[in-house]
């Protein structure tokens, strides 16, 4: 079982990962002209803001000598799949000037991804049942969030790289 000390740092992390990815999908939002992405990049922040909201929750449960408590509602989280992309149909008929929603693909993937990893790696390290669950269901909510983005970028990379010239022929 992890002392409080590790516990307490886990979640630190976890917080500033999340404010990470909060500030991150703000400033997506804010570049991207694609109306649609715009709004999809805001309810992501918005979700990063939540999880946030929850870590600094257990931390002071776990600062007062509580046991964190499971997290239990996840049923806000968004859908997003092949029918509900992250941008709009506009955006393919400019992508090759679509350079910074390409890149905010990829950087979004790459955070998510790296949350993932570290969510399963304090949920593997908890030692306490309530804490590990919580850590599994936010990694379960950040696997839709990279599944989404992964999605996007699969159905744009190869329209993008021909249209900006990067393919590689």
């Amino acid at each position: 079982m992890q002392t409080n000390e590790r516990i307490l740092a886990g979640l630190k992390e976890a917080i500033l990962t999340e404010h990470t990815g909060t500030q991150f999908y703000e400033t997506a939002a804010e570049k991207t002209s694609d109306k649609q992405g715009q709004e999809v990049f805001r309810m992501l922040a918005a979700e990063e803001a939540l999880h946030q909201r929850w870590l600094k929750e257990q931390y002071q449960l776990v600062l007062s000598g509580k046991h964190p408590e499971p997290l239990v509602d996840t049923t806000s989280g968004a859908i997003l799949d092949d029918s509900s992309p992250i941008f709009s149909k506009e955006l393919k008929d400019r992508i090759g000037e679509a350079h910074w929603e390409m890149t905010a693909l990829s950087v979004g993937l790459q955070l998510e991804r790296a949350t993932i990893e570290r969510y399963r790696d304090l949920a593997s390290e908890a030692g306490v049942p309530e804490l590990e669950h919580f850590f599994l269901r936010l990694m379960h909510w950040e696997e839709g969030h990279a599944r989404a983005l992964e999605i996007q970028s699969k159905l744009l990379r190869e329209a993008y790289w021909n249209a900006a010239g990067f393919a590689p022929f």
